[in-house]
């Protein structure tokens, strides 16, 4: 006997790529249980399916920096403080370094970070939570179908009072940009191509690099930003190629990302109405609009 659960959740995470640097994702996770009926008649309730699975994915991967860890390129040291410093090398020779409490990452053992490995990733990590009739689990991962241009964004909101606050966690996001009311494929287009795996820093955020906790050094500091906060979950700290980056004044909530779109965007556009939809993540965002 099988019971499935379509859309169970969306995982908001980011992981790190050889060949893409830092990529902020959004996968939708559908899941199926094998197993025998219990005394209620069921396999599992389907509210207690929804409620525990979700902890457990909430727990184990979302909000979180997925790292592969059997990467070449992949340093990981645990610190006595529950700190863990993580260096990663690209093909490119460029670094991504962090200095973030255990809880900002997901260590996948793994070379690379796909829905495959992440998907036993989390089918081990959820199999030694469940009843005894289910006997086995299935999950199938996959990305919202988007036929408009999107872009792939990676932030940390220090403010926020729950797993928001992690430095480097991301989404897969779609962007609405509409002129007269008329979508605008053409900026819509530019968007998705200057926030192609792109981290999105606060400015007040970035420290000097001879400031940094984290051990090691760069041979080309300069080509770096190194931005750093303490929250309520710790502190964080990210060094990361400049070139990735695009550095606003405000804080990177949703909010705050739609308007700063909405007044570059402003820039390129002759007269007429203009209104933005930033997308975070799945079915989520928030909408400025005005006339230009």
């Amino acid at each position: 006997m099988q019971l499935f659960v379509n859309d169970l959740t969306v995982m908001d995470f980011s992981y790190l790529c050889p060949r893409r640097g830092m990529v902020g994702e959004s996968w939708i996770v559908d899941v199926m249980l094998d197993g025998d009926l219990n005394d209620e008649s069921m396999i599992q309730d389907f509210g207690k399916v929804k409620k525990d699975l979700k902890r457990l994915i909430d727990e184990y991967v979302d909000h979180k920096l997925l790292v592969p860890a059997d990467h070449a390129g992949a340093s990981i040291t645990h610190l006595d403080d529950e700190q863990v410093e993580v260096r990663f090398t690209l093909d490119n020779d460029e670094i991504i370094q962090l200095f973030c409490p255990a809880e900002a990452y997901a260590f996948v053992y793994a070379d690379t970070v796909t829905m495959a490995s992440v998907g036993s990733y989390m089918r081990e990590v959820i199999a030694t939570h469940l009843p005894e009739n289910v006997a086995n689990i299935e999950l199938k991962l996959r990305a919202e179908q988007i036929l408009t241009p999107f872009y792939h964004y990676t932030h940390g909101l220090k403010k926020h009072d729950g797993n928001c606050q992690r430095i480097a966690h991301g989404h897969r996001s779609r962007i609405g940009i509409f002129i007269d009311e008329q979508a605008c494929l053409e900026s819509q287009q530019y968007w998705a191509q200057r926030w192609e795996d792109i981290y999105i820093i606060t400015r007040e955020d970035i420290i000097d690099y001879e400031g940094r906790r984290s051990s090691g050094a760069l041979d080309n500091p300069l080509d770096y930003y190194c931005c750093a906060y303490e929250s309520s979950q710790g502190y964080f700290e990210l060094i990361i190629p400049r070139k990735s980056c695009e550095v606003v004044e405000t804080d990177s909530t949703v909010e705050c990302l739609a308007q700063f779109i909405f007044d570059e965007q402003r820039k390129r556009t002759g007269s007429g109405n203009l209104r933005v939809m930033a997308y975070e993540g799945v079915g989520k965002g928030a909408m400025v609009a005005g006339t230009v």
